[in-house]
């Protein structure tokens, strides 16, 4: 049996625990190609963890390439090139290899966003991006604003610039805003290399280590990322997705308020619309009520909006920072979904004394955003066809999201749920109790069908059963024969389970 040694006492999840060791079996050479390690079962019980634990570790290895399962005849480590996994020269006296691993100042290393982009192999039905679909954007219009401001003011953009932004930009941000019933000033305003940087500066500005913030749980994990990489303390507080199972839809505010009890909070972090992972929207009355929890316990809220804009059906709803009288709320936001997310351009909204720190923080970071993909995004909003554009995505997204909701209905068995977005790009799925998505995601692979396992969304308590599905970048014939592929999956699943669960009470039965 392999040499493996988990610590339940360690603040690593086993899972990660068992991966990261498996991992450096293989790249000091101690297994090889080809060689066959146990069933998720047999190592379970010799390591007396959860079977869930040793999936979820054989499903990271396997989205890596390192190991792959064959129905029938087990997991196999992969033939992987020599050169990968030959071990680093000895010392010899004149020096050797640099083990640059051990130099890192952060052994946490998060993975979470990049198994939000995982490598599509060709053919494949991959529900794993909540980004907009490119086989729309408007390439001409965009080459004619770029050519136009190259034109006119070339010289200006291609030297360095203001480390708040482009002013055309944020003029047009502004007047977007107004629109929207927020009413800011330029000074008010920064632009970002979209809302990681944002959420980065953020925490750069005001969060040290210890430092306790409140956070969605499920979340996004660049949120995630950002806060355990300055090592914030981060307090979950339940997203609800059940509201006929609940009685609550999105944030628990009541719960919320325990942690603000409880704790010294220093920023609530949040996403009112269309929240990735689940989909929610909060309702009016509960955004009024975390404006109220806000402001009695001197608590700043940052508000994340860059899926506002794609509300699909239903009534549009204020955003936190159109009802903030109080100028509690930090607003950070972008044009990644609605237009382009290669460009990079977001924007951050706060008092002035709070834009004026991130700005000298951004001037230390990278001076300033790209000036000629802030100009050109000035020039295609000035022009209207950012407003043309989404006016077009939103009705292409609806029947993505309608075509998404009819396979679900028509192929998934009783048992699984799921949310009922009004808006965005993504909904949440839960599976009986029992399913781990992880392992599911391993029989879904072979059958050519990706999705995000919900875990990667958790800080704590993960639900293994959850998993997400973007709809918004394929198209509908894709979704219904994809949504129908990942329901045979998982009904085979689970007439899996039920076989295994008569065979053991069979089992009991004859040793009565």
């Amino acid at each position: 049996m392999l040499q493996l040694h988990l610590q339940p006492e360690s603040h690593i999840p086993l899972y990660i625990q068992l991966r990261d060791q498996l991992r450096a079996l293989v790249h000091s050479g101690e297994l090889r190609g080809g060689d066959r390690i146990p069933a998720s079962r047999e190592l379970a019980g010799h390591l007396g963890v959860h079977r869930t634990t040793v999936a979820n570790a054989y499903a990271e290895l396997e989205s890596e390439g390192l190991i792959r399962g064959h129905v029938g005849r087990g997991t196999f480590i992969c033939d992987m090139p020599a050169r990968q996994f030959s071990p680093p020269p000895r010392p010899n006296g004149h020096g050797g290899s640099i083990r640059w691993e051990a130099l890192f100042a952060d052994e946490r290393g998060d993975e979470g966003l990049s198994r939000l982009m995982p490598e599509i192999p060709p053919g494949a039905i991959a529900f794993t991006a909540a980004r907009p679909s490119g086989e729309f954007f408007p390439v001409e219009e965009f080459r004619r604003c770029s050519n136009a401001v190259l034109r006119r003011e070339g010289r200006q953009i291609l030297q360095l610039g203001s480390s708040d932004g482009y002013d055309r930009l944020k003029s047009g941000i502004v007047d977007l805003l107004r629109g929207e019933g927020v009413n800011v000033g330029a000074g008010q305003i920064m632009i970002t290399h979209g809302c990681q940087q944002a959420i980065d500066l953020i925490t750069k500005a005001f969060l040290r280590p210890g430092d306790a913030v409140a956070l969605e749980d499920p979340a996004y994990p660049g949120a995630i990322a950002v806060l355990a990489g300055a090592r914030v303390r981060a307090l979950s507080v339940t997203v609800e997705t059940d509201a006929a199972r609940t009685g609550r839809l999105g944030l628990d505010l009541d719960m919320l308020e325990t942690v603000l009890l409880q704790n010294r909070v220093k920023f609530i972090f949040v996403t009112p619309d269309f929240h990735n992972p689940t989909g929610t929207a909060m309702p009016v009355a509960n955004r009024r009520r975390l404006l109220e929890l806000a402001a009695r316990y001197q608590v700043p809220v940052v508000e994340d909006g860059i899926y506002a804009r794609l509300r699909l059906r239903g009534n549009g709803l204020p955003s936190l920072k159109a009802l903030d009288s109080a100028g509690h709320v930090i607003q950070i936001d972008s044009f990644s979904k609605i237009a382009f997310p290669g460009l990079r351009v977001g924007w951050c909204i706060g008092p002035e004394a709070v834009i004026e720190r991130l700005r000298l923080l951004k001037q230390s970071t990278d001076i300033h955003s790209d000036q000629l993909a802030q100009a050109a995004m000035a020039e295609f909003v000035e022009r209207g066809h950012l407003a043309r554009h989404v006016a077009k995505m939103k009705q292409v997204y609806r029947r993505r999201l309608e075509a998404m909701e009819e396979a679900l209905d028509k192929h998934m068995p009783d048992g699984a749920t799921w949310t009922r977005p009004e808006g965005g790009m993504s909904l949440w799925v839960s599976l009986s109790p029992g399913f781990d998505a992880g392992e599911l995601l391993i029989h879904a692979r072979e059958r050519g069908i990706l999705f995000v396992p919900g875990r990667y969304f958790y800080l704590q308590h993960p639900q293994p059963n959850t998993l997400r599905l973007g709809f918004a970048s394929l198209d509908e014939a894709r979704i219904a024969r994809g949504i129908q592929t990942l329901a045979e999956v998982v009904k085979s699943e689970l007439r899996k389970r039920q076989r295994g669960v008569r065979e053991e009470s069979q089992a009991r039965v004859a040793l009565i």
